[in-house]
């Protein structure tokens, strides 16, 4: 597939609780095609662990 499924957009930054939850987006998004793009972020808002995820949908050359 050369664009990414159902009108996603080709970068995306899934965000959220460092939980079960952020975990099984990031992998659904990978098992869609995308693909991880550097590490995540971390912080901590005071009450949780939040991360960051950036993703990237492989360009076909």
């Amino acid at each position: 597939m050369s664009t990414p499924p159902d009108g996603l957009p080709a970068y995306r930054v899934l965000t959220g609780p460092d939980d079960a939850t952020f975990c099984r987006r990031v992998s659904e998004a990978i098992a869609l095609g995308y693909q991880l793009y550097e590490g995540p972020a971390i912080t901590f808002n005071g009450e949780r662990v939040i991360v960051a995820q950036a993703l990237v949908w492989p360009v076909k050359r």
